[in-house]
């Protein structure tokens, strides 16, 4: 597995992205985190505390869903950017009569502080996702387990057929395989990945609102994307085309997305003595006590 950043990406747009984001969270990644959630029945563990990685895009709603479920954990929120970690204290904060809630801690994380890594509908716009998926690695306990949903490679399929038949850059950056992302797993530590997806087809009534709902879902972070204004006579030819290419049988226009969902777990360190070794703290009290339980 390379570890070169995905070539599609342009981390200069990811970044102008990030502070661009409304800081609200789209009814498909709602929708998504919603399902992710459901997932959880499969899990027997029960996170004393768990990490939440970017609700306020990702779903204030689906964090709620995860929080009722856990309703004795304690959790960590990270926003990287300022302007979403500012909602996301004043979101998420606890009603003062809620004496007794857990703790929402949206300070920096310690390593090894959580046993449930939720990331929802975030990895695909990472410009670096192997690193990001090491600080996650790095966030929880041994046996402790990461969940996480994106975009899949065939979302925007059709768009992207008619920007390459009129000859325009693609409307978006590549989105990763399923498969592609249980290798980067593998190689970022985690054991036990288990990947699958699922295609839903959305319709809208106009081509406008289309556009719109694009809009809110992110943006184009290819590298080979037009960095221009575009004019009116673009923007006419685009509806034009989605009309006519992009027409569902039942009048509406539609575009298909496929959505990723995977699960991982942190096993134990193992430590190959071979001259000298180096071994973190935390590594080497989770050794301890797997060889105490084995005793």
């Amino acid at each position: 597995m390379s570890d070169a950043q995905p070539p599609s990406i342009d981390p200069v747009a990811a970044r102008r992205w990030m502070r661009a984001a409304p800081t609200r969270s789209p009814w498909l990644h709602e929708e998504v985190g919603r399902r992710m959630a459901g997932r959880l029945e499969w899990i027997r563990l029960q996170p004393r505390a768990w990490l939440d990685w970017e609700p306020v895009r990702g779903g204030l709603e689906s964090h709620e869903l995860v929080a009722k479920r856990y309703p004795r954990a304690d959790c960590w929120v990270a926003e990287r950017d300022p302007k979403q970690a500012s909602a996301a204290k004043l979101l998420l904060r606890k009603p003062w009569w809620h004496l007794h809630a857990p703790a929402v801690r949206h300070e920096s994380v310690p390593d090894g502080a959580v046993q449930m890594v939720w990331a929802n509908m975030a990895l695909h716009m990472a410009p670096d996702p192997q690193a990001l998926l090491a600080q996650w690695h790095r966030a929880l306990a041994v046996d402790g387990f990461l969940m996480f949903s994106c975009f899949g490679p065939d979302t925007l399929r059709e768009l992207r057929t008619l920007y390459a038949q009129a000859g325009w850059p693609p409307p978006a950056h590549d989105f990763t395989d399923m498969h592609d992302w249980g290798d980067m797993l593998v190689h970022a530590g985690f054991a036990e990945p288990v990947m699958d997806m699922e295609r839903v087809t959305l319709t809208w009534e106009t081509p406008e609102r289309l556009l719109a709902e694009l809009r809110e879902l992110g943006a184009n972070l290819s590298r080979s994307r037009f960095t221009a204004m575009r004019g009116r006579g673009f923007r006419r030819a685009l509806e034009a085309g989605i009309m006519q290419s992009l027409r569902h049988e039942d009048g509406r226009v539609a575009l298909t997305f496929e959505i990723v969902y995977g699960h991982a777990m942190r096993p134990t360190p193992r430590v190959k003595v071979a001259g000298e070794s180096a071994v973190s703290v935390a590594d080497m009290q989770a050794l301890l006590r797997a060889g105490r339980n084995k005793s």
